[in-house]
């Protein structure tokens, strides 16, 4: 059995399509480029400080011993 979201596992295309509309109804054309660069731009700088953290994992005190030596 898939798990899928509570929210999206019953939207069919015309669920999908009303939506669209009302997301267009509320922003306008021009706001909506707008708004999906900010959202892309904000998931770029979120997935770069994931991988800053990955980077900069604390050391081990068996590590610290070593260069200690």
């Amino acid at each position: 059995m898939t798990m899928t979201p509570l929210f999206i596992g019953n939207l069919r295309l015309p669920e999908i399509i009303i939506i669209a509309l009302v997301i267009l109804l509320l922003f306008g054309g021009k706001k909506i480029p707008e708004l999906m660069r900010s959202l892309g731009r904000g998931v770029h700088a979120f997935k770069d400080g994931l991988n800053d953290t990955k980077r900069e994992e604390p050391e081990s005190p068996e590590t610290k011993e070593e260069k200690e030596e």
